[in-house]
């Protein structure tokens, strides 16, 4: 039984400031080298319900978001995500209202503006 390498990048960017290092992915001959090897042979996961890896959305490839059997291929960047802080859709949200209140604070003015 033969083995094969390919080399990726992985970039860890859980813990702040993003770290790149290089990584050689070490498979056999009939294995394909996907994103859960990848992560079990690095040593930052165990396998797929791991709990490090438990949400949805953290790990990718060249800012793409990947499954754990998705096919990664030599020269990719493997990148491993931060929770999000703030939700987007909350941010987006208030900013919406925010605008909404503008308006209608812009028109309640012109009203009174022409009134006197």
């Amino acid at each position: 039984m033969s083995s094969r390498s390919i080399d990726i990048l992985l970039c860890d960017a859980r813990q702040g400031e993003p770290v790149l290092r290089p990584f050689q992915l070490m498979l056999s001959n009939d294995e394909p080298p996907t994103v859960g090897i990848a992560l079990m042979q690095s040593g930052i996961a165990t396998g797929p319900n791991d709990p490090v890896l438990a949400r949805k959305g953290c790990f990718g490839v060249f800012g793409k978001r990947k499954d754990w059997d998705s096919l990664i291929y030599a020269g990719d960047r493997l990148e491993l995500y931060s929770a999000l802080l703030i939700d987007p859709k909350a941010v987006r949200r208030k900013k919406a209202n925010q605008n909404q209140d503008a308006k209608f604070q812009a028109a309640a003015a012109k009203r009174k503006a022409r009134r006197l």
